[in-house]
């Protein structure tokens, strides 16, 4: 109370009192590199969201006589083989690619944070089974196991999505179960625990929000991850399917050496999106990690 005294007497009149919100958004707008990633990003969201408008051409339309054109005035990325519209096929491209990262992110915080806070929780045996099926997981190279899935259960959005979110819940998950061993023999939560509080009103009330500034670091780089890995299993063709597109099956294209010599349009500009919105992700995550660590000044 008197810490919170002093800091409000050293904010001057006028000035709101300093809270961890306004504290960690100070410590974030101290790294220029993720607040610009920030400004990337929502153009790039935007950018998604109204796709048709900014590129004026429907990016399924096929063309055989404007195939292969290179930039010009009606096409500003040009055309791919079949004549479609580059730019277009990129603009819709990212609601994909995007989607894919942001839904197998929640899908590994979902799972990781609950399966590390009844592991934290509840110990014991609990937690060892939990645990032996984290390392499992890790142990496993991923790619491999993705590309076996996609082929037996066969190549989709919502199969790249799961197998993805599966194999990222262990880096949330060990997170959470090591924030709730910090917290479960503290006198609040033994308190709660006196009263008649069961593992779920503990978790919701008191674990989860103590786990979520390290679990929203996670995620950030959890989507980074999720749109590296759609685009690497679109490139081999188990990801998105055509005629649908997305940055990884853009960047099919160039698996010719001609086309990477004579028709640079085709690969670049997916290949330069992938790089820089992944890139822009682990910015945000350095930002945040740094908003939300206490020893940052």
């Amino acid at each position: 109370m008197a810490a919170a005294t002093k800091a409000d007497a050293q904010a001057g009149p006028g000035k709101p009192p300093s809270t961890p919100f306004r504290t960690g958004l100070r410590r974030f707008r101290r790294h220029p590199a993720a607040l610009i990633s920030v400004g990337y990003l929502l153009l790039v969201v935007l950018a998604a969201i109204f796709a048709r408008p900014l590129s004026g051409h429907d990016p399924n339309v096929i063309d055989l006589l404007a195939a292969r054109q290179g930039p010009s005035g009606e096409h500003l990325l040009g055309t791919d083989p079949t004549g479609r519209d580059v730019l277009s096929r990129l603009l819709f491209a990212g609601r994909v690619s995007l989607g894919v990262g942001i839904a197998s992110a929640a899908l590994a915080v979902v799972v990781g944070s609950v399966l590390g806070g009844l592991a934290g929780l509840l110990g014991g045996w609990v937690d060892g089974v939990i645990m032996r099926v984290a390392d499992m997981f890790m142990s496993f190279p991923s790619l491999v196991v993705m590309v076996v899935l996609a082929g037996i259960l066969g190549p989709s959005v919502v199969t790249m999505v799961i197998a993805i979110g599966l194999f990222q819940w262990p880096v949330c998950g060990r997170i959470v179960r090591g924030v709730t061993l910090s917290l479960r023999e503290q006198e609040y939560v033994l308190a709660s625990r006196a009263t008649g509080a069961g593992p779920g009103w503990l978790m919701t009330r008191h674990i989860l929000p103590a786990a979520l500034p390290p679990v929203s670091v996670a995620a950030t780089l959890a989507v980074a991850q999720g749109i590296g890995l759609e685009a690497t299993l679109s490139f081999l063709g188990l990801g998105v399917q055509p005629p649908s597109a997305s940055w990884g099956n853009m960047l099919t294209d160039a698996q010719s050496l001609t086309v990477i010599r004579s028709e640079p349009w085709l690969w670049m500009s997916p290949g330069i999106a992938v790089a820089l919105t992944v890139l822009a992700v682990n910015f945000v995550g350095d930002g945040l990690r740094d908003a939300v660590d206490p020893r940052s000044s």
